[in-house]
């Protein structure tokens, strides 16, 4: 006899990927689960009599990888729309780095717990964070069962102790939360970070065995300043140090140039860019993420959204749509990119961004369970001429109704099973006071590209 599946999913349509990695979609579809993972996408007519410990009836939904939300500083929620309508500089400066000194450890659960929540109902499965007070945020994912790639931040100006707490974090952590949390180093930016601390980085990362998450060419100023300043840009500043011999995860790279491409075609390491475009044009930054470019020469380019704090949302759902969109206007090519180019990000790039593109990415026999359902029955996603396009330009992320990561149902017709918001709300609201206060004028960093 069969043993029971821990879950059995029926009547979907099924997003997968072939040998090629090209999207296809398998109707009337039936994904069994067991112990965490993927044991099989099959027919519902194959499953019909297969024993199960729960059972969910998709018709009329999609079943695909979950999001991956490539870069982000869950905590900051807590300072979403404080900052508006600034540039870079003054965003810093005069708002966001006097806050964050009042950062406590309670706070930063806190807004770890509200992304967590806003995630997870959005069909985000994992998210790659970097911020400080990290032991908070693997506390709360280990409680409310998302996937994370975590990495406590540091800059230069705090001495050697904050890097040396980047590893303790990175060493302790490391495969926490039954596996679902792995770690990096995580230095700020090249302009915040000397050389000396980046090599000496690289080299922990090396004896190790760590990826290294940062910020590099952010946007085309800091290029410029670096270029002025140093003679050589961010990109060639992580060479140099030898960060580009690890495996490596950049944040935004709307800075990256020409001359950068071949050092990032024949890096060492597994590198890899996340794309954050909704705070691009917030920040009014005239260049985006090069993606065309950065595929021609092998690189990975995950979807992200930032902190809420620049983006406001961490929806990673208009991520994708606005990647499209903007790579579209950016190119002056309505052929790139597709529909079915943009779900490639959304799903094996960005598993592949925050290197776990063995584990998550596909729905495939032996994957982690990590998937979300998306209904598409509402009258914004109907008629389906072509559901790709219907996936990344019609679809919302409310649309998402169950969300399920390693086997486990986090939210289920749209009603959250692991976190209390409401609770949480009202905890950190009645902290805004004592976080936003900036008449103590002090800032954790300066920001001068």
């Amino acid at each position: 006899m069969t043993a029971p599946a821990d879950l059995v999913i029926t009547g979907c349509t099924a997003l997968v990927h072939d040998d090629q990695e090209r999207i296809g979609f398998r109707e009337d579809a039936a994904i069994v689960v067991r112990d965490g993972v993927v044991e099989s996408v099959t027919d519902s007519a194959a499953v019909r009599d297969l024993p199960a410990a729960e059972r969910l009836d998709a018709r009329g939904q999609v079943a695909m990888p979950g999001l991956i939300n490539c870069h982000t500083h869950a905590p900051m929620v807590a300072l979403r729309g404080l900052a508006e309508d600034l540039p870079t500089e003054e965003w810093f400066n005069d708002v966001v780095w006097p806050v964050e000194s009042n950062l406590t450890e309670r706070d930063v659960e806190l807004g770890a717990r509200l992304a967590c929540a806003e995630m997870i109902r959005g069909g985000v499965t994992c998210f790659a964070d970097h911020y400080f007070a990290m032991d908070a945020v693997a506390a709360v994912v280990a409680e409310c069962g998302i996937r994370a790639h975590l990495g406590e931040a540091y800059f230069s100006s705090q001495g050697a102790e904050g890097r040396e707490r980047s590893v303790e974090f990175a060493l302790r952590h490391r495969g926490s939360a039954n596996g679902r949390i792995t770690t990096a180093l995580a230095p700020h930016a090249p302009y915040t970070v000397t050389d000396a601390d980046l090599t000496a980085t690289a080299e922990l990362a090396r004896e190790h065995g760590l990826p290294v998450h940062l910020h590099a060419a952010e946007n085309r100023d800091q290029t410029d300043t670096s270029l002025a300043r140093h003679g050589v840009t961010p990109i060639e500043v992580l060479d140099r140090t030898g960060l580009l011999d690890t495996d490596l995860l950049l944040a935004h790279g709307t800075g990256i140039v020409e001359r950068d491409l071949p050092l990032l075609e024949r890096t060492a390491g597994r590198t890899a860019v996340a794309t954050a475009p909704r705070g691009y044009l917030k920040f009014a930054w005239p260049t985006t993420t090069p993606v065309r470019a950065l595929r021609a020469a092998g690189v990975p380019v995950g979807l992200a959204t930032d902190g809420a704090a620049s983006n406001n949302s961490l929806d990673v759902w208009e991520s994708m749509a606005l990647t499209s969109l903007i790579q579209k206007s950016t190119e002056g090519d309505p052929r790139w990119l597709t529909s079915r180019q943009a779900l490639h990000h959304a799903t094996v790039q960005s598993a592949r961004a925050v290197g776990l593109g063995d584990r998550i990415g596909t729905l495939a026999a032996g994957r982690r369970a990590d998937l979300v359902l998306v209904d598409l029955t509402g009258p914004h996603t109907r008629p389906v001429h072509d559901l790709a396009a219907t996936l990344v330009h019609s679809a919302r992320s409310c649309d998402v109704r169950t969300t399920i990561v390693d086997g486990r149902v986090l939210m289920r017709d749209r009603e959250l099973l692991t976190i209390d918001v409401p609770e949480v709300v009202r905890e950190l609201e009645g902290r805004l006071p004592a976080l936003v206060d900036r008449s103590h004028g002090r800032r954790i960093q300066e920001y001068d590209t």
